[in-house]
């Protein structure tokens, strides 16, 4: 099958790398003259685990193609995927400029090319997919643009909804094994085409759901509004938690084995980031209001996450009591979760702002974030190319980002290059008693902290559960 993806980004990438390895004729358009040349010279502008094998493999063997010229792309595709970004607009609804600005362009291209008699040989119909992460009733607007210019639904094109769900760090998997495939149509040759395009994902039994457009475009952001729902809970329990001495970890336990509920996103932290939780969340808000109905709980979660956020910097400053200025604090973990260069509405760019309005200087270390936080810094902060070169004479360390590396340090390396041996954890990575015996001041989320008088008590109640201290 011949197919086109217009835009480059994330979702536009990893979607058409995927579709070239499975076999499929691709090319992807983008009007960003620079990254075109970039992807047809064979370099990766992103960063995504198991992306660059597919990527190359799929360009050598010339099923993947980049091109700026928009009907040079379209020339013999069967299925268009419009995989654009849809940002936040200032009122927090989603900003549908691109996806309207190339649903005009083929439309005219399409019209065109029939007024011309140049169907020459290329498909008769065109399924018009929406990839990108768009409102209900998005897919209506796009079938009147196309309408428009004389291209009836369900004879000449089919506007079809076909949500993404793709979680970075994991996308190439999540892309190649999906645990769902939701198809939204109500034309039943578009619906027969994108079945037999999907087939070969999901060979395991994992379900392919044909639903009406509206829903589709719904499941994306109830979805994300969920999970999402799910993150700022926990938090809130954990904050609960730390005021009555309970242990966050022992809870999300005892919750997860409820069949009900399941262990996945109970994890407490410091909130979530990214390009889609925050952006969609506020979208469906956004949309229910102008329907007429306050999403009360999202504003909620939204509220939360915001607090959530700012946690770290400001135990910081209270640690300092009340003042961070010429204080050097050592940021671990910048992209907002681990795999990923995405520095997006990332929780260590808040930290790290916050952290900067107060005075203090920031080292930070990266396993794949350094470039894309330069590129919203600048040499704001300080950048480090090992985990434990941004610790020497800093005063404290927060850890943003759960990457493996952080997971297994060596802590007398990281006591004895402090400063002062205190640790902000937003990620839990550390067991706290541990961490009292080896004498560092360790703050995580919702979980009891040892303060130096209990820290043979401490020592003791983990021998005890564990074994070993």
């Amino acid at each position: 099958m011949e197919i086109a993806v217009i835009g480059t980004g994330y979702v536009g990438l990893v979607s058409g790398t995927c579709f070239a390895e499975m076999g499929h004729e691709v090319t992807c358009v983008d009007i960003d003259e620079e990254k075109v040349a970039q992807l047809s010279s064979g370099e990766l502008p992103i960063y995504e685990p198991d992306l660059e094998k597919y990527f190359h493999r799929a360009s050598e063997e010339g099923r993947l193609h980049f091109t700026t010229d928009l009907a040079d792309g379209l020339e013999g595709a069967e299925v268009i995927f419009f995989a654009l970004p849809t940002p936040k607009g200032e009122d927090g609804s989603a900003d549908l400029t691109y996806v309207k600005q190339a649903a005009g362009d083929v439309a005219d291209l399409l019209s065109s090319r029939a007024a011309a008699g140049l169907q020459g040989g290329g498909p008769e119909k065109r399924i018009i997919v929406n990839k990108s992460t768009v409102p209900v009733g998005t897919g209506d607007e796009v079938e009147q643009i196309f309408a428009e210019k004389g291209l009836e639904h369900g004879t000449d094109v089919a506007v079809v909804s076909n949500p993404e769900f793709l979680r970075e760090g994991s996308a190439v998997e999540d892309f190649m094994k999906p645990d769902r495939v939701v198809i939204g149509t109500e034309v039943d040759w578009a619906s027969d085409e994108m079945e037999r395009l999907y087939e070969p994902f999901v060979r395991q039994g994992n379900p392919i759901l044909t639903v009406d457009r509206r829903s589709a475009e719904m499941i994306k952001y109830a979805a994300n509004a969920l999970l999402a729902t799910r993150i700022s809970f926990m938090n809130e329990i954990a904050n609960v938690c730390e005021r009555v001495g309970a242990n966050v970890e022992k809870v999300r336990l005892g919750i997860s084995k409820d069949h009900r509920i399941g262990p996945h996103f109970l994890y407490a932290g410091i909130g979530f980031g990214g390009s889609c939780f925050p952006k969609d969340v506020k979208a469906l808000a956004r949309k229910g209001r102008e329907e007429g109905y306050d999403f009360e709980i999202l504003d909620a979660v939204l509220g939360v996450n915001d607090r959530q956020r700012l946690r770290l910097a400001l135990e910081a400053k209270e640690r300092f009591d009340g003042d961070l200025s010429g204080r050097r604090i050592a940021v671990w973990g910048l992209s907002f979760k681990p795999g990923t260069d995405d520095t997006r509405e990332a929780p260590s760019h808040v930290s790290i702002n916050e952290l900067l309005e107060e005075g203090a200087t920031v080292a930070g270390h990266d396993p794949e974030a350094i470039e894309t936080t330069r590129g919203t810094f600048g040499d704001r902060i300080e950048y480090g190319s090992g985990m434990y070169e941004v610790l020497d004479e800093a005063d404290a360390l927060i850890i943003c980002t759960e990457w493996h590396e952080f997971r297994r340090p060596d802590l007398g390396k990281v006591r004895d290059l402090l400063n002062e041996p205190i640790v902000f954890d937003g990620r839990n990575l550390y067991d706290p008693a541990r961490m009292a015996e080896m004498g560092f001041e360790y703050q995580s989320i919702g979980r009891p902290s040892y303060a130096p008088e209990t820290k043979e008590e401490a020592i003791e109640e983990a021998i005890v559960e564990n074994g070993q201290p």
